[in-house]
């Protein structure tokens, strides 16, 4: 039998929606589209939905796990820039600029230590951003 899926949601749990929700505008510039205190908040992005749960309290231990075992991934139009609103947001990356075969990225960490990784596309031309 085959999977037919129709969308793709990227979630992550988080024991304060509040704190990660308002990291989550203001590292994007948008609010969620979808926003339930305390229980859920959902951004749409390009070609993806990412979305914010608070488990319940029965379901916590269910959804707390070390960090490191997903990153999110964003591409962004010029990374300088991006680095510079995570430093604005009290968020630095903690390491360098790194080159890679498909561009140029950085690490950094949400409030929660969910890996972020930035990268800078060599084969995209910059965009308005």
């Amino acid at each position: 039998m085959v999977l037919h899926c129709h969308a793709a949601v990227v979630t992550i749990s988080t024991p304060n929606l509040a704190k990660l929700s308002q990291f989550y505008s203001d590292l994007l510039g948008m609010g969620p589209h979808i926003y339930i205190e305390g229980v859920y908040a959902e951004f749409q992005l390009p070609g993806l939905q990412l979305g914010i749960f608070e488990p319940r309290g029965g379901d916590r231990q269910e959804f707390s796990s070390p960090g490191g075992a997903m990153s999110l991934c964003l591409q962004v139009c010029y990374l300088e820039k991006a680095i510079e609103n995570l430093v604005e947001l009290g968020y630095p990356p903690p390491g360098e600029i790194i080159t890679a075969s498909h561009g140029r990225e950085i690490y950094a960490y949400d409030p929660c230590g969910n890996r972020i990784i930035l990268y800078e596309s060599q084969t995209n031309p910059k965009l308005d951003s």
